[in-house]
């Protein structure tokens, strides 16, 4: 399924049904009384979250949404019926935004969360409605209001327990495929993942929800590699896994380049709780690890853990380790 985490889309809440102005025709009576009836309100336009959904793909052709109008009223004193309302579904984690995307009108954090967004165009009466003691026979009646109608803008911010971070090709997918059930693409180059993928993991009977974020490159602030643009999908990460390649030539390099890009971004992305991983254990001898390791425990004094998305064993002890960071 295609991601897409920005959409904006046109809505037009139904317009109330109008008034009738008729009179009740009966036979030997000239001229009946009113008994027109009111119009239908007009139906509005729900947001509602499932977290069955993971993108706003289904916006990107559709564009433009209407709810029922409301219908007329009749004679006999008989209401119009309502315009139905439409519910419009989207991901957990969707946030609604004016024409303008800056103003938050809602966001979504819970599975079935609804939100009126716009209001259908209330009923018009019927003459029945305005007879009175001087004015037996009203020819007066009102038409329905317009529904509400503009712009707006969803905006997806993936909700997970843990954001997985790091260099392209650090590994990260490899990982979540080895801890969930997710099937992320997974190639020995740059760039594999282009966009968020999210899994779910249990331990001890706790369940965690994971994401891995496309790979951050040092100038990805300045639109270099794929951006920073997928960075908003970890703002609401309780931890964020930082998954570091062994091979690479510097660890310290390393780190400190993700991690200003983070606080570039989003200073209180460094303030999250962290965990740091080595990946790719299987391809050194304990000696060569502890050499390269030296120096980042040395310049940095962070605690971390070295590991091997190919061992069960490690799985599970990552399993232990998210499990303590997340509760």
């Amino acid at each position: 399924m295609k991601f897409l985490d920005q959409a904006k889309i046109y809505i037009k809440a139904g317009n109330g049904g109008s008034g009738s102005a008729h009179f009740r025709r009966e036979k030997f009576i000239e001229y009946g009384g009113p008994d027109g009836g009111d119009g239908g309100d007009g139906g509005s336009i729900i947001i509602q979250a499932d977290r069955n959904l993971n993108t706003l793909i289904d916006f990107r052709y559709a564009q433009h949404f209407r709810a029922e109008h409301g219908q007329a009223g009749s004679k006999r004193n008989k209401t119009g019926a309502n315009g139905e309302d439409l519910v419009l579904k989207v991901p957990v984690g969707t946030q609604i935004y004016e024409e303008d995307n800056n103003t938050l009108i809602y966001d979504f954090t819970k599975n079935k969360e609804k939100f009126l967004v716009a209001n259908g165009g209330k009923r018009g009466l019927g003459n029945v409605r305005f007879k009175s003691s001087t004015n037996r026979a009203p020819k007066k009646k009102t038409s329905g209001k317009p529904g509400e109608e503009f712009w707006i803008w969803f905006q997806l911010k993936v909700i997970a327990d843990i954001g997985i971070i790091g260099k392209p090709n650090a590994g990260k997918s490899s990982l979540l495929a080895a801890l969930t059930k997710a099937k992320p693409k997974i190639a020995n180059y740059p760039f594999t993942t282009i966009n968020p993928n999210l899994g779910v993991t249990y331990y001890d009977g706790k369940e965690i929800t994971l994401a891995d974020i496309p790979g951050l490159v040092e100038g990805a602030h300045r639109g270099v590699g794929l951006g920073d643009k997928f960075l908003r999908h970890i703002e609401r990460c309780k931890a964020l896994l930082h998954l570091i390649d062994l091979s690479e030539d510097s660890l310290v390099d390393n780190y400190k380049k993700i991690k200003l890009e983070l606080s570039t971004y989003d200073k209180n992305l460094v303030k999250k709780k962290e965990i740091i991983f080595f990946n790719k254990s299987d391809l050194f001898n304990k000696e060569d690890i502890d050499k390269k390791l030296k120096e980042f425990k040395d310049k940095t004094k962070k605690k971390y853990e070295i590991i091997s998305v190919f061992s069960k064993k490690d799985i599970q002890k990552i399993k232990k380790i998210l499990i303590k960071n997340v509760n």
